[in-house]
């Protein structure tokens, strides 16, 4: 199952519309004022499904994930050299990024791709598609990817903030 998750053009805060292969909304997401990023995800019919909050007192960036109101998991970048890689605590999962942090692969415990996650270049708003090998993980990719996206943006907003004070 392929979905897309889009950026909307206009928002107050990060949000995003995640597409099925159709075209159709699968989930919508609206970021919250809150410390960190904060995204709430609603499936097509209005009903909120799970949550993405980042920790703002930690060293490196981590995300708590939940479902249904329950925190089921987190997720935080681990130091490396030169690819990303995430630490996911809940489903098993392991996460590793390309050189460039556009691309990114999920395997389960058992080392089966769950699933892959790839950035279109050359777009006006962030723009990335979730291949996802079973229906029932969909939800849990999306979270991931929203927690990565919200870690490059925190990074990029570091380094443009590093670029103004050398100025």
């Amino acid at each position: 199952m392929k979905l897309v998750l889009k950026e909307k053009i206009v928002s107050w805060f990060d949000s995003f519309n995640i597409y099925d292969e159709s075209g159709d909304i699968y989930f919508k997401v609206r970021g919250k004022l809150a410390w960190g990023h904060k995204f709430v995800i609603y499936d097509a019919a209005g009903n909120e499904v799970g949550k993405v909050r980042e920790r703002i007192i930690d060293l490196m960036p981590h995300f708590d994930l939940y479902k249904g109101g329950d925190k089921v998991g987190t997720i935080s970048k681990k130091i490396t050299l030169l690819k990303p890689k995430f630490k996911v605590d809940f489903n098993g999962w392991d996460v590793n990024g390309d050189v460039m942090a556009w691309n990114y692969s999920i395997h389960d415990k058992t080392g089966r791709e769950t699933a892959k996650v790839y950035k279109k270049l050359l777009r006006l708003l962030e723009t990335y598609v979730i291949d996802v090998a079973d229906e029932d993980d969909a939800l849990d990719a999306a979270m991931v990817v929203l927690a990565i996206a919200a870690e490059k943006c925190s990074q990029q907003h570091k380094e443009e903030k590093r670029e103004e004070k050398a100025l």
